[in-house]
This record gives structure tokens, sequence and C-alpha cells, in this order.
């Protein structure tokens, strides 16, 4: 007999998956939008200068800790260890199993934030020699205000995963957007009453936002999907030992997609004042499309690609996989397209006002030009990794990351050297090419190389109406713009309309994309 090969995964799931992915997607574009808002108020109240520089940097020992906690794959982890248990009807197990996880995370988390303390200010002189004794201090003064939330992002991260768990994504959903309100709100309160405007209410900002978005509302959500406390000893709980095994890998990896932005920030804080802020603006309005589009594709197919992996259903899982694939590549190839076209007006529109001028819009949008080469690459490596973390095979992604963030140092420092900031938005971009065509082979190798041909199809069918997108959009803006006697917000608006417009119509209107997005 003929092999009949795998079953096609059920239109069901894609449809739970599509609105799984709807809902995620409309929590990340407000929260982004949000984070956007937070940006242009920070950019109008401080600039780009030494202040906003050291409120950066602020972010990196917070940022460090967390990730020393794999605190960004917490759910990643959690998720496959409870939806076992809830696919094999034993829920009382899954309670326990994760109470007993996170009193592990919760006593190993603050051990290690009172530990860090002591060392924040040397850290802080080793790892930006760009910076002042002055900024030295501030950063340092400002990182004390902000380490703690992160006791709060590692029990919301594991909330989270509940809800994942029971596909529940709206709750969930919601936590960055109060986050986001929480620091707008600090840093308004803190500016008020003040003509020198400082990054403190910013700070207390990320702690409150943390503890009311991330922390008390994701309680909440994972209460009302059931979560209680578990009869029985959670004492040599199994799962504890499964959790470490499969996070360790992430704790150790020097993972690209973490260390990205560090790399950034070091090497940008070499070029001069201004460097990190302009890298980190133009690094924000690059995130958007990414957050809406890949992050909330990944996240929405997560749950359901652990459940078929829990159920030993790995072909329909691959093709699950390729098929989110190919709605990243056509809707982030638009997306890049965009972002090169519209990367002066956008910037202009957002940030420009304050204390930040002109130049400062032409060199933030000078990295998002270069930014955006790597919106594709965000993408794909979001759902390829994430078919690696529903298999548990945790250490390829993270063996790959380490290796390609090895790779990446000597990119980051020639490029620095040779184009300024943009060299280093230029680096971030070719350094996670690098990551994700790693992933991908070893993706591959391992499900069937038969499995990329529909996603290298839809690549080439693409490509080249995204440039042909990009053009026509430039275009559009700068006619648009070139009808205004003054260049500001009105004509900005409007060349982002039109220029948007113009991509949108033809990138995505072909029936052959389409077909591709279905």
């Amino acid at each position: 007999m003929s092999d009949p090969g795998p079953a096609p995964a059920p239109r069901g799931l894609y449809r739970r998956m599509g609105i799984a992915a709807l809902i995620v997607a409309g929590g990340t574009l407000l929260s982004r939008a949000l984070g956007l808002l937070r940006q242009v108020i920070f950019a109008g109240l401080l600039g780009a200068g030494a202040t906003g520089d050291a409120y950066f940097v602020a972010f990196l020992i917070p940022d460090f800790v967390n990730y020393l906690l794999a605190g960004a794959y917490m759910a990643i982890t959690l998720i496959p260890i409870i939806t076992r248990r809830f696919a094999a009807g034993d829920e009382e197990d899954a309670w326990r199993a994760f109470w007993a996880i996170t009193r592990a995370l919760l006593i190993g988390s603050v051990v290690l934030l009172a530990a860090a303390m002591p060392f924040i200010s040397p850290v802080l002189r080793a790892v930006e020699p760009g910076f002042t004794d002055a900024q030295v201090a501030e950063a340092a003064r400002l990182t004390r205000i902000i380490l703690p939330a992160q006791i709060f992002f590692i029990l919301g991260q594991l909330f989270t995963a509940v809800q994942f768990a029971r596909e529940r994504f709206v709750i969930a959903t919601l936590g960055p957007v109060v986050y986001n309100l929480g620091i707008i709100l600090g840093g308004l309160a803190g500016a008020l009453g003040r003509e020198q405007p400082t990054a403190d209410g910013f700070a207390w900002g990320v702690l409150g936002g943390s503890f009311a978005g991330i922390f008390l509302l994701q309680a909440w959500g994972a209460r009302r999907c059931g979560l209680r406390w578990p009869t029985g000893s959670l004492r040599r709980h199994p799962a504890v030992r499964r959790y470490f095994a499969l996070a360790i890998p992430l704790m150790l990896g020097q993972s690209l997609v973490v260390l990205d932005e560090q790399l950034g920030r070091t090497f940008g804080s070499l070029v001069g004042q201004g460097g990190v802020s302009w890298l980190t603006f133009g690094r924000q309005v690059m995130l958007v499309p990414v957050g809406v589009i890949a992050q909330a594709a990944g996240v929405a197919a997560y749950p359901f690609l652990a459940r078929l992996a829990a159920e030993g259903k790995l072909d329909q899982l691959a093709e699950t996989v390729t098929r989110a694939l190919r709605y990243i590549v056509v809707l982030s190839l638009a997306a890049a397209a965009a972002l090169m076209a519209l990367s002066v007006p956008a910037v202009r529109l957002l940030y420009e006002r304050g204390s930040f001028e002109a130049a400062d819009t032409l060199r933030t949008a000078g990295t998002v030009v270069f930014f955006a080469l790597g919106v594709p690459m965000w993408g794909l490596q979001q759902i390829l990794a994430r078919g690696f973390y529903a298999r548990e095979q945790m250490w390829v992604p993270v063996v790959v990351g380490t290796l390609a963030t090895a790779a990446a140092v000597p990119i980051y420092w020639g490029l620095q050297h040779a184009m300024g900031v943009d060299g280093l938005a230029l680096a971030s971009s070719l350094a996670i090419t690098l990551y994700t065509a790693a992933l991908a082979a070893v993706w591959y190798r391992r499900t069937g190389w038969q499995h990329a041909r529909p996603v290298a199809a839809t690549s080439l069918r693409n490509l080249p109406l995204a440039a042909a997108a990009g053009l026509a959009g430039w275009a559009a803006a700068s006619w648009v713009m070139g009808r205004f006697p003054i260049q500001g917000e009105l004509s900005s608006l409007a060349a982002l309309a039109a220029g948007g417009v113009v991509v949108l119509a033809v990138a995505l209107a072909p029936p052959w994309v389409r077909r591709d997005l279905n």
C-alpha cells in the first residue's frame, strides 16, 4: 500500500489560531501604540541626549537578570509542561506543577535581585565605556528603581502561561497595555512642576505599571482560567526538574534575539551623545510591525503547536508552522517596505517636538531604514523557534542563537566604525538574518525539506512586489511632502497616509498574495 502521507491540520485548528492571532494582534497593536506614545512623551520631555541615554541604559541590568532567569521564555517553557497534563486529563497535577515551579522561581529571583544590587554601578561602568561618571551614577540610580519590577514580570509570565495553555488570550494581551499606561502616567506626573524634567517618573511608572498590568491583572486572568492552590505537597515535584531541564539552555545560551538590543546600546555609547537614543527610538518604530504581525502570530500559534506536540501529531505541527511562516513572509515584507519608504515622516510625526530636533529625526530615520531590512527575519524566527519549543527541543535555538551572537559581535564592531548608528542598525538586520537562516536549516533538516518549498515560493513571489511597493510608497510620500511649504506634523501625517495606502495596494492587492494568506 502507498503511504497516504500526513493528514492535514483541521481547518478548525487554523480558525482558532486565526481568532487567537487577531486578539493578540489587536492587543499588541494597542500596546505598541502606547509604547510609541510613551517614547513620544519621553522624547518631547527629555530629548535624545545624556538623560535619555542614562534612562535607557538603566534597563540593562534588569533585562539581564530577567534573561538569566529565562524570563522571556518562562511562558514558552511552562506551557508544554502543563499542556501535557491538561491533555492527559490531570488538571490537579497541572496546578501542582505550576505552583511548585512558581515557588522555586520566586525564591531564585529574590535572591538574584538582592545579589545584583551592590554591583549595579561597577557593571554599568564596565559595559558602557562611552558614559561619563555622572551618566553612570544617574543610570545606576534609575536601575535601583526599575530592578524590583522583575519580580512582577516573572510572576506575570507564569500567570500568562496558564491563560495561553487554556487558549485564553484577551486578558493576557492587556498586560502590556496597562504597563505602558503606567509608564506614561508616571512620566507625566514626574514632569509636573519641574522646569527641568527628569526620568524619575518614567522609572517609577515602570515599577507601578508592572505591578498593576503584569502581576495583578494576570493573576486575576489565571484565576479565571481555573488556577487554584492544589492539594498535596509541592516538594520534589518532577515538573520542577523538567522545567529547569528545558529552561537551563535558555538561561545559559547567549541568544541574539535577546542580546541584539544590548549590543546596539553598548556599541551605540561609543558613537557619542544621542547614539543610544537614536537606536532605541528607531528600534521601537521597527518593532511595531514585528509585534503586530510576527509576535502576535507566534504567541497565538504556540499553545496550539504545544498541544499538537503533546498529542504526537508532529506532521500537523510542521504543516502548521509552514502555514504560519507563509503568512509572516507576506505581511512582513509589506511592513518592511513601508518602514523603509516612510521612515522620515513616521519619525517626524512621532518624535519631532520639544527637545527632539530635526537633526534627531534624520538620524533616527536612518536607523529605521536599516532596521527594516531585518523585519521579515524577526518574524520568521518567532515561528521557527516556537516550533522547536513546542517539541521541547530548547537546545536548538539556544545553540544556534549563541553561535549567531558570537558571529554578530565583529559585525557590530566593524559596521559601527564604518557607518556609525546606521551601521549598528544594519548589523542588527544582518545578525538576525544569519540566525534565522541557520535556524531554518536545522528545522527543515529535521522536519523535511518539502516543508521549505511553499515558504520559498511565497518569498520569491512577494519579494519583488514588496520592493516595487516600497518605491511607489516613497514616491507618493515624497510628492505629498513636496506640496507643503513647511515640514511638520500635518505634512508627515499626509505623507504617511498616502504612502501607506500605496504600499498596501501594491504589496497586498494581487490575487496570488491573497492565496498565500489563505
